[in-house]
């Protein structure tokens, strides 16, 4: 079974301005995360999306295939399950690893882990998708949602609740396009460590982030 990453990235950032290229750790997020991409000997390549031509320079540069992304695709006012649909009908392979770039901190065999998942389940599950553990109190309308008022429970003995986080996704070419999403109409969910499901939304995350891969070494 073959799987290409998918690499969607793109310029308009609007919280950090020019996120996936800003200097982060001596390099950038999108340099780091294909450098890691190159590490992993169970992708058959890697495609790169962008609307922006110095992202899609740096991805040729890395060996990597490039699609340049039509204007419309790149604007914050069209819908992300529009963009997944464009994507996949867009992309060289049949197996879909999509994989943020915003995501630094999760590791090389993480991700492999991810992939080789797909793999064995496929036909099972439609996706496999990167989720963590929340174990918060959380309220809806000021009303509890997994609190107890008159006996606290600890935080430990909390249900085992999953939160996609969407660091890697593996699901078909055409269940991408049919669901116009990474996630599938039955998908796994694989469990990853908190810090590693770091996503960068803004530059206090973008800061936080980057002091964590310096301090983790991540790989």
């Amino acid at each position: 079974m073959k799987i290409k990453a998918l690499v969607a990235v793109r310029s308009g950032s609007v919280r950090v301005a020019n996120k996936n290229l800003r200097p982060f750790a001596g390099s950038s997020l999108l340099e780091i995360k294909l450098q890691q991409l190159k590490r992993l000997d169970n992708l058959s390549g890697i495609v790169v999306n962008s609307n922006d031509d110095a992202m899609l320079e740096i991805a040729a540069k890395h060996g990597c295939e490039t699609v340049k992304r039509a204007k419309e695709y790149a604007s914050n006012d069209i819908p992300m399950s529009e963009v997944y649909k464009y994507m996949a009908e867009h992309f060289s392979g049949d197996i879909v690893a999509y994989i943020n770039v915003t995501n630094p901190l999760i590791r090389d065999e993480t991700l492999y882990n991810t992939i080789e998942m797909y793999k064995k389940l496929a036909g099972a599950f439609e996706s496999v998708n990167t989720a963590h553990y929340i174990k918060e109190f959380m309220f809806k309308d000021n009303a509890p949602i997994n609190y107890d008022l008159l006996a606290q429970p600890r935080s430990q003995d909390l249900p085992d609740i999953l939160a996609l986080n969407f660091a890697c996704s593996v699901i078909s070419k055409n269940a991408m396009i049919e669901c116009k999403n990474v996630v599938g109409k039955k998908p796994y969910l694989q469990p990853i460590e908190e810090i590693e499901a770091t996503d960068i939304d803004s530059l206090v995350d973008f800061e936080f982030a980057e002091f964590l891969y310096k301090k983790l070494e991540v790989a």
